[in-house]
């Protein structure tokens, strides 16, 4: 890459980060319009005199808001902030505006380090920006992810607090309010909304639609046991009050996920770095094998070192994209467009829809059924019509781009035979520059007889020995070496006039479109397998929440069943049946549920719940969660630790896997191979002259 367009790069980086700072003037003088001055109001009674970054922060917001490229990044970041800061605009644009902020100051110098460290090799730019477009995007989900570990932390004092006051007034209400008022944590506007709740007038309806945003299972759970506590009244449970114990045993529940996601964050904490980093040294090693071996030009600027350069970007990005799904550690994701996405979109077009209609399976069908079970076991926020348009998406994509890569490689093959000096090949070092100058001589002379014969598949080699013996190039020429350029011409034309769009890489092309099509299905597979490893995770959360229901008065089971569904997430579509079918005949639902499950620890649930609906009283059904609670802590701590080992054991074999692809694939095995060949040539040369 020239110096002159290196500046360029420079001087508009440096115009991008000094961008903040003068936005900050620009925005001024726009204080007088409608967003300003809704903001203006946010801020009343908090004026600052001098310079404020919170205001500054504000106005960026506005701004990343009208931005085309950064309105979708902004708005899909405020989408998981505004769960966790409820009823709190000013604090959710801040963070808002912080993280895309702080995201766009890292964005830009590391793209002009991309451009410097790529040079001229424009395809390699490109997937180096994509793969820092999906890194950016990973730290700001790694923000909102501590911004969502925070709330969980700041909840286990407020819960110890929520004890101390709860024995001053013994009520419920009274003790949230009194300790949602003592600070301005995140946690103290989900106790006021709580609060709020439980005085309104119809705190069930109320209820359910806290159900909808809170940020974690665990504020569900407060909620739910402060207002049945509410409405039937506290009891006397081995001498202290039921109430608080439900509360220590959220916090109890509280606590192992704080530890699953902390030790989680450790394990993955470089795994996402270490499966992208490939892509990086793609480059680097090229230049450094290239430098050190120059034997090994024809591999990394032929055809092969591009299709080994394909392979090692696609194993990247498919291990890139399964550490993202497999270190998932269950926090509110509400990140997904659920309204009108792109997707929903293309579907409304009439083309589009007649088209993806013809693919949609028929309603009633076994694909129909097994891709909507699919859908519902991998907790997939699409919709039928939207994955199928995602896959016809990447079918056609992955077709044009396999086209384009089969005719780039012909290009390439065809450069190399018109640009690569002839010469024998040098085991090791650089070639000298007479040999160089020598070899690009001869090159000169071949390409004269190549455009004479090219595109004529018939010519012979006696055709060209004949031209090559009346060239200017060879007069006055032995022999021996007019045979020799004849034959090392003949053999360049026919690479040159086979170089072209072949049958069988239009079929490898539709392959590997067929693969695209099937791509996405194999994701929601991968994320249904990653979900069965936490079915026991979640029974033991289910049994935590039957320990603090049975002992509450008139609670049935029923109302066990509707808790257990609010929570549940693995088990949601055979618990949400049950439920609705549960009027029609307690038993026989439950038996049903019973069948349609396979899961052992779940299915002993539903046996005691049978066992509750007509036998004896939900008490006596679960009493051994009661009496055998600290064993099943200890089981609990012990599957979380089974859980993040074996979570652990398959993303460090995912994480390594591009690197391990990258050092073998594009280094050793090119300078072994190659160096080996060039060995037995030379050896037969020698052979040959003895």
């Amino acid at each position: 890459m020239s110096e002159q367009v290196i500046m360029y790069m420079m001087l508009i980086s440096g115009g991008l980060f000094l961008a903040v700072i003068v936005a900050y003037m620009v925005l001024s003088k726009y204080i007088n319009k409608s967003d300003a001055k809704y903001i203006k109001q946010l801020r009343e009674g908090t004026k600052e005199k001098s310079f404020s970054m919170e205001m500054l922060y504000q106005k960026m917001y506005v701004y990343f808001v009208k931005i085309p490229g950064l309105k979708r990044y902004t708005m899909k970041l405020r989408r998981r902030l505004e769960i966790i800061n409820i009823d709190d605009e000013y604090l959710i644009r801040k963070q808002t505006a912080k993280t895309m902020f702080f995201a766009l100051l890292l964005l830009v110098p590391l793209t002009l380090l991309l451009v410097i460290a790529t040079g001229k090799d424009l395809f390699l730019l490109s997937i180096l920006i994509i793969f820092e477009l999906l890194f950016i995007e990973t730290v700001m989900e790694g923000f909102v992810d501590k911004v969502d570990n925070k709330l969980l932390k700041q909840q286990i004092d407020f819960f110890a607090e929520m004890r101390h006051a709860y024995h001053e007034t013994n009520m419920v209400e009274e003790a949230i309010y009194e300790v949602a008022q003592n600070d301005e944590l995140e946690v103290s506007r989900q106790a006021e909304k709580i609060y709020e709740i439980l005085i309104s007038d119809d705190p069930e309806s109320e209820l359910e639609k806290y159900y909808d945003i809170a940020p974690n299972a665990y504020l569900k759970e407060f909620a739910g046991v402060s207002y049945l506590t509410k409405e039937f009244g506290d009891r006397k449970v081995d001498k202290g009050s039921l109430y608080l114990k439900n509360v220590n045993n959220i916090t109890q529940e509280m606590q192992l996920e704080i530890l699953k996601r902390d030790k989680l964050d450790y394990v993955f904490q470089s795994l996402s770095i270490i499966a992208a980093l490939p892509v990086v040294c793609i480059q680097p090693i090229k230049d450094w094998a290239l430098s050190q071996f120059s034997f090994t030009e024809s591999f990394y600027n032929g055809k092969l070192g591009l299709i080994t350069q394909i392979l090692i970007i696609m194993i990247t990005f498919i291990c890139y994209i399964l550490i993202r799904k497999l270190k998932d550690n269950g926090t509110n994701r509400s990140n997904v467009n659920t309204e009108n996405p792109w997707q929903n979109k293309l579907y409304k077009n009439i083309i589009g829809k007649k088209v993806i209609d013809v693919f949609l399976p028929k309603k009633g069908t076994k694909e129909y059924r097994k891709t909507t079970q699919l859908l519902k076991d991998s907790a997939s926020k699409l919709k039928m019509e939207w994955l199928y348009v995602n896959k016809l998406c990447i079918t056609i994509l992955v077709f044009l781009v396999s086209l384009i890569l089969f005719n780039q490689m012909h290009k390439i093959a065809i450069d190399m035979v018109y640009t690569e000096p002839t010469t024998d090949l040098d085991i090791v070092g650089q070639m000298s520059e007479s040999n160089k100058k020598k070899g690009m001589e001869i090159t000169l002379q071949d390409n004269y007889f190549l455009d004479k014969y090219r595109g004529k598949p018939k010519t012979t080699l006696i055709e060209i020995r004949s031209a090559v013996a009346r060239s200017d190039y060879y007069e006055g020429a032995t022999e021996e070496e007019i045979d020799e350029g004849a034959k090392r011409i003949y053999d360049k034309l026919q690479i040159v006039n086979s170089e072209q769009m072949q049958w069988f890489e239009l079929l490898l092309s539709l392959a590997f479109a067929a693969m695209g099509y099937y791509s996405p299905g194999w994701l929601l597979l991968f994320q249904k397998k990653m979900r069965q490893l936490e079915m026991e995770n979640e029974v033991m959360q289910f049994q935590t929440i039957i320990l603090m229901l049975m002992k509450i008065e008139r609670v049935n089971v029923e109302i066990i069943l509707e808790w257990i569904e609010r929570y549940s997430n693995i088990f949601r579509e055979p618990i949400t049946k049950c439920v609705n079918n549960y009027e029609a005949g307690a038993w026989e639902a439950l038996e049903e549920l019973k069948n349609d499950v396979s899961f052992l620890q779940f299915i002993r649930i539903v046996e005691s719940l049978q066992a509750a609906v007509e036998k004896i009283p939900i008490q006596d059904a679960f009493d051994e969660l009661d009496t055998e609670r600290a064993y099943y802590q200890d089981k609990r701590k012990d599957s979380n630790e089974r859980l993040i080992s074996r979570k652990g054991l398959i993303g460090k074999a995912i994480g390594f896997t591009p690197m391990v692809v990258l050092f073998v694939g594009y280094l050793i095995v090119p300078l072994v191979a190659i160096g080996m060949m060039s060995m037995t040539s030379s050896f037969t040369t020698m052979s040959g002259m003895v």
